[in-house]
């Protein structure tokens, strides 16, 4: 059997309670050291990392709730649980509102204690994997914008990573509002075509005959007014990428033209006969 993955700090003035965890945390595999009161914890934490530490709520000068707030400042990743006896339930309360992990009341049974050991140390862990790739994605370009931590949104940046360095036509899905333009800039920026134009186009904005000659430009004399020729936004964001917004406002014509392009890489203006070829990612 494999060793359970994980270090734990036990804190308790009370030695025959501290040793009886220890003893039994040893049992399971766990690699466990104990402290004596608050201020050899707190110390013990700041020369070793510890991903869980069980610590009595009532200890002498330097208690519970103390130990809590340091190992807070100086090992944010570290869950901490609260050991209470039932006359003291309101600081345990208040200590999750501080940021502990949990609390477990005395006397808790081994399969609590198991159970919430588990727990922490596995929330410990995704804290720490999430502070490690947010980091790693800090250092891109596109996606300082970009917030969350939560294990769907760390998917989205692991997404973003792996698409960004391709060429194929992406597809973002999402209700109004929830950044499917960041996450656009976010693939642009951090893919081979980050120097070359990021052209955003509402597709609701503009009814489809006007929207034609946005997209794909027009030749002098395609319609009233048209004075000269006048390149499209594909045109315009050859070899770069082009962001079409409410691409399913699109009227089926001009979506027949688009599926072209994404088939193709060639547009043709309005009013014109020749094709037009263009390096552009959508």
């Amino acid at each position: 059997m494999s060793r359970p993955e994980g270090s734990i700090l036990v804190v308790d003035d009370d030695a025959v309670a501290r040793d009886l965890l220890l003893e039994a945390l040893r049992k399971d595999g766990y690699d466990v050291e104990g402290a004596a009161d608050g201020a050899e914890a707190i110390g013990r934490g700041r020369q070793k990392r510890f991903d869980l530490v069980l610590t009595d709520i009532r200890m002498g000068d330097v208690d519970g709730i103390t130990v809590l707030r340091e190992f807070k400042r100086f090992s944010p990743d570290t869950s901490v649980v609260l050991l209470t006896g039932f006359g003291s339930m309101e600081g345990a309360i208040e200590a999750i509102k501080q940021g502990a992990y949990d609390y477990l009341a005395k006397p808790f049974k081994k399969e609590e204690i198991k159970l919430v050991v588990q727990r922490g140390l596995e929330h410990s862990r995704l804290v720490r994997e999430n502070a490690r790739y947010r980091e790693e994605l800090r250092e891109w370009q596109g996606l300082s914008q970009l917030v969350g931590s939560s294990p769907r949104m760390l998917e989205v940046y692991k997404l973003v990573a792996r698409v960004s360095a391709g060429k194929s036509t992406v597809l973002l899905e999402g209700e109004s509002g929830t950044g499917k333009e960041l996450i656009a800039r976010a693939i642009h920026s951090n893919g081979p075509r980050r120097n070359k134009p990021f052209v955003p186009v509402n597709c609701a904005a503009l009814p489809d005959a006007l929207l034609e000659s946005e997209l794909f430009g027009h030749e002098k004399g395609a319609f009233t007014g048209a004075m000269i020729s006048k390149p499209g936004l594909f045109e315009i964001a050859d070899q770069g990428t082009i962001f079409l917004d409410e691409i399913g406002d699109l009227g089926p014509a001009l979506q027949a033209k688009l599926l072209r392009v994404i088939q193709e890489q060639e547009i043709r203006r309005v009013g014109g006969t020749a094709s037009i070829k263009v390096d552009v990612r959508i």
